[in-house]
């Protein structure tokens, strides 16, 4: 049982760099797209509010809710393995 909680505490630690890491280079990504379409378009006004403006709506949009996966993916895989193996 020991060997398992240090296994779950390892693999959680690995998915929390991996989800952190993941969440920020998307952020980053979709940054640099609205500073592109800004300077593409030739939009006027403040592009500071236009970038801010469009990450509070990607903050609530279906792909970063998706970076969520890190952590459900492995660990559902994870279950079933054990299952399978433990019931079948």
């Amino acid at each position: 049982m020991l060997a398992f909680a240090r296994l779950f505490v390892m693999l959680m630690i690995v998915l929390t760099v991996v989800y952190v890491s993941l969440s920020l280079y998307s952020r980053a990504q979709r940054r640099a797209k609205l500073e592109r379409e800004w300077d593409e378009e030739g939009l006027e006004g403040d592009k500071r509010a236009f970038v801010k403006a469009g990450l509070v709506e990607y903050d609530s949009s279906l792909r970063r809710k998706l970076i969520l996966g890190v952590y459900i993916v492995p660990l559902g895989l994870i279950g079933f393995i054990v299952y399978a193996l433990n019931f079948q």
